[in-house]
C-alpha cells in the first residue's frame, strides 16, 4: 500500500516535471537570431584561401553584464565557411589565445595531417595552415578544437563554426538555399550563467549540462523567415546533451540531410534527436503563417520518468529554443523533391573483418589524462597520445560494432569517414539515420553496426582519432587512434 500511494503522488509530479514544465519557461524571445557571417575567401591561383582567428572577447548573452569568451575572428561562435565540393582549400589559422588549441574538420574526409586532432597543436601565439581538396558531397559539417584534456572548456568558451559544403546535386535541388533567409544555420548549445552574466564551467553528472540555451550564441531569440518552406541547419554543439526536436504546435516537417549529406528522399517526421556533434537539415513548411516554436522534448517513455526526475541525463531536458515568426511572401509553396540523393551503399559481405569496440568498463590500459571529465575506457583502454590502437588498410570496407556498456548513452565519432549505420541490436536503423554519418548515439546496453570504407588517404605515422562526443568523456580519455596505411607502399 505504502508504494502504491508513493506511485500516486509521484506520478503526476514527474509527468508535470518532464512533460509540462520546461527548464527554460518563460521566454519572451526579445532577441532576433545572430546569423554567423559567410567568411569571405581569396582565389590564389585557384585554391580558396580563408583566414581563419581564435581569439578572446567579451560576450553579453543575459544582457546583465559581459563574460569572457572566445571565438573565431569575432567574440564568440565562428563565421561559416561554405565551399563547392572539388575547390581546394587553404585555411590559415592563426591562435591568439595564451594557450594551444587545434581546429578539427568535424566530418570532413582529409589527410591525417590536415585533421586538427592533438597531433596538430597550434602554440599560443603560433599559426597553422591546413590544406585539402574538398571531396565530401553537399552537407553541413562543422569545426572545433581538439586538444587532448581542453576541448571540452575551448569549445564551452565560444569556439565552434560550421562548414557548410555544396555540390552539383545540392544546386540543381528545388531546396531552400537563401542563406539566412530560408537556409537558416542553428548552433544550437546550452550554458550555465552565474547572476552577474558569466558563464559557468562546473561538472555535474559527469560532464557539462546547462539549464540555458544559446542558439548562434543569442539567448531567448526568435528569427523571421518567409511564409513557405524555410530550411534549418541544425547542429547540436552541446558538449553532452542530447535534444529531441519538434515543434510546441507538433506541426510535421521533413528531414532531408544526416551528418555526412543528403538522404535518398525527405523523411517526414515530428521528432528529431541530435546528441552532441550530430547534424540534420530540416525543411518546415510554414506557409500557413503561423508562429511556432521549436523545442526539445523529453523523451516520450514512461520508463524514463524517474530517470529523467532524479538523474536529468543526456537527452532528458525540456526546452524552448526559438520562436518562428513567418512574414507573408508572394512566392508560391514548392513540394519538395521525391529524390534528394543517390547513396551507394556497401553490401555487409563485402567488408574484410567487423572491429568491436566496447564502451565503459573497467580500464586495462592507460593512465588517466588532466581533463576534468571521468575516466571511461574504450576497450578497456583510456587515450594515449603514442599509442595506435588499430590499423586499417587502405581501401577496406569495414563493420564497426559498438557494444554500450556504460551507465549512461554515449555519442560515438570516427574521423576521415561517413559511414552508414546497419543496425540497433539487430533492428535495421530508422529512415532519420539512413543517411551518411560520422556521429552516432549509442544507448546504454545497446550494439549498433555501420560499414564504411577507409579510401583516399594513408599514413603510416600520423593516425586519426574515434571517441565518444560527449567533450568531457573525450578529455578524460574515452578516445582511441586509428592509422591507415597503405600495404602497397609500406
Amino acid at each position: 500500500m505504502g508504494l502504491f500511494l508513493v506511485l500516486i503522488v509521484f506520478l503526476p509530479i514527474a509527468h508535470y516535471l518532464i512533460y509540462v514544465h520546461t527548464a527554460n519557461g518563460g521566454l519572451t524571445f526579445s532577441n532576433s537570431l545572430r546569423i554567423p557571417e559567410l567568411l569571405t575567401f581569396k582565389d590564389k591561383g585557384g585554391q580558396k584561401v580563408f583566414e581563419l582567428k581564435a581569439q578572446y572577447g567579451y560576450s553579453e548573452f543575459l544582457k546583465v553584464g559581459k563574460t569572457e569568451t572566445m571565438g573565431y575572428n569575432g567574440n564568440f561562435l565562428g563565421p561559416t565557411i561554405r565551399v563547392d565540393k572539388g575547390d581546394e582549400v587553404v585555411i590559415n589559422v592563426a591562435n591568439q589565445l595564451d594557450e594551444m588549441t587545434t581546429v578539427h574538420w568535424h566530418g570532413m574526409h582529409v589527410p591525417p595531417d590536415m585533421d586538427g586532432t592533438p597531433h596538430q597543436m597550434i602554440p599560443a601565439g603560433g599559426t597553422w595552415q591546413a590544406r585539402f581538396p574538398i571531396l565530401n558531397e553537399a552537407s553541413t559539417m562543422w569545426y572545433h578544437p581538439h586538444p587532448h584534456g581542453k576541448t571540452a572548456q575551448q569549445v564551452y568558451r565560444g569556439l565552434a563554426g560550421l562548414f557548410i559544403i555544396d555540390d552539383e546535386n545540392s544546386k540543381s535541388l528545388e531546396l531552400p538555399s537563401q542563406y539566412g533567409i530560408d537556409d537558416i544555420p542553428l548552433v544550437i548549445q546550452e550554458r550555465l550563467f552565474d547572476k552577474d552574466g558569466s558563464q559557468r564551467y562546473e561538472l555535474n553528472r559527469g560532464a557539462y549540462y546547462g539549464d540555458t540555451i544559446l542558439v548562434n550564441g543569442t539567448h531567448n531569440p526568435h528569427v523571421t523567415v518567409p511564409a513557405r518552406n524555410v530550411r534549418f541547419r541544425l547542429l547540436n554543439g552541446s558538449n553532452a546533451r542530447a535534444y529531441h526536436f519538434g515543434f510546441n504546435d507538433d506541426r510535421p516537417f521533413y528531414q532531408i540531410a544526416t551528418d555526412g549529406g543528403l538522404l535518398e528522399s525527405p523523411h517526414l517526421t515530428k521528432r528529431l534527436r541530435l546528441s552532441p556533434g550530430e547534424r540534420a537539415e530540416i525543411v518546415v513548411n510554414l506557409s500557413d503563417g503561423k508562429e511556432t516554436l521549436l523545442k526539445s522534448f523529453p523523451e516520450d517513455e514512461v520508463i524514463l520518468l524517474a530517470e529523467a526526475v532524479f538523474a536529468d541525463g543526456i537527452g532528458n531536458g525540456h526546452f524552448e529554443i526559438l520562436k518562428i515568426i513567418p512574414e507573408p511572401t508572394n512566392a508560391e509553396p514548392t513540394d519538395l523533391p521525391h529524390t534528394l540523393n543517390k547513396i551507394e551503399r556497401w553490401r555487409p559481405e563485402d567488408a574484410v573483418q567487423t572491429r568491436r569496440m566496447v564502451l565503459g568498463g573497467s580500464i586495462r590500459e592507460g593512465r588517466p589524462p588532466p581533463g576534468p571529465g571521468p575516466r571511461i575506457p574504450i576497450n578497456g583502454k583510456l587515450m594515449d597520445m603514442g599509442r595506435v590502437d588499430e590499423v586499417v588498410r587502405l581501401g577496406d570496407i569495414e563493420i564497426w560494432e559498438i557494444v554500450n556498456r556504460g551507465g549512461q548513452a554515449h555519442p560515438f565519432h570516427i574521423h576521415d569517414v561517413q559511414f552508414l549505420i546497419l543496425d540497433r541490436d539487430g533492428t535495421p536503423t530508422d529512415p532519420s539515420e539512413s543517411g551518411w554519418k560520422d556521429t552516432v548515439l549509442v544507448e546504454t546496453n545497446e550494439t549498433v553496426r555501420f560499414i564504411t570504407q577507409f579510401n583516399t588517404y594513408a599514413n603510416p605515422d600520423i593516425p586519426y582519432m574515434y571517441h565518444c562526443h560527449i567533450l568531457e568523456h573525450e578529455d578524460g580519455g574515452m578516445m582511441g587512434q586509428f592509422l591507415v596505411i597503405d600495404p602497397e607502399a609500406e
